[in-house]
């Protein structure tokens, strides 16, 4: 199969639909957020900084790609994406409970004094990674992101390696 090598044109044109893609999925946490009181557990947020990284690579590849710069910056983009799938698979582990999360404190803690009580009184644990908020077919949020995720993963490094050809040509 011969593929056609893309533009430094084009390479913007998709750093832009990823950039907005991203963009997308950032409004749709915050919607879900502020609009319907679904507060982000720790694994939320650091699939939101993910998307901010791949929003900023876009942004800076939509804007100043080069033939050079332009498979990496597209190649830089799917990394990214990739790290927030991978952070969604994970969160998806842990909401089956195929796994504990170290980093959601989802296991039970026990006071053993009235300071420990107090102190775990005081601790404000925005929400549990281990249940899953809200879904849709079966599939939740950290799922959706998953998938939506890792297929925009595989359009930047398809796109990078169309770029890298048209370099090398």
């Amino acid at each position: 199969m011969t593929t056609t090598p893309i533009t430094v044109a084009r390479v913007r044109q998709i750093a832009l639909l990823l950039a907005l893609a991203s963009a997308a999925m950032l409004a749709g946490a915050f919607w879900f957020q502020f609009y319907r009181g679904l507060e982000p557990c720790p694994l939320c947020l650091a699939q939101r900084w993910a998307h901010a990284a791949s929003l900023g690579l876009a942004l800076i590849a939509a804007l100043v790609a080069t033939p050079r710069s332009g498979p990496l910056l597209l190649a830089l983009i799917g990394l990214a994406f990739l790290v927030g799938a991978g952070i969604a698979g994970y969160h998806v582990g842990v909401e089956q409970h195929w796994f504990e999360s170290a980093f959601c404190g989802s296991g039970d803690v026990v006071a053993q004094t009235v300071e420990d009580l107090k102190a775990l009184l005081m601790q404000t644990e925005v929400a549990r990674c281990d249940e899953i908020a809200w879904s849709l077919l079966g599939i939740s949020m950290a799922g959706y992101n998953l998938i939506v995720s890792a297929v925009l993963a595989a359009v930047a490094f398809v796109a990078a390696r169309w770029a890298a050809r048209r370099r090398s040509t």
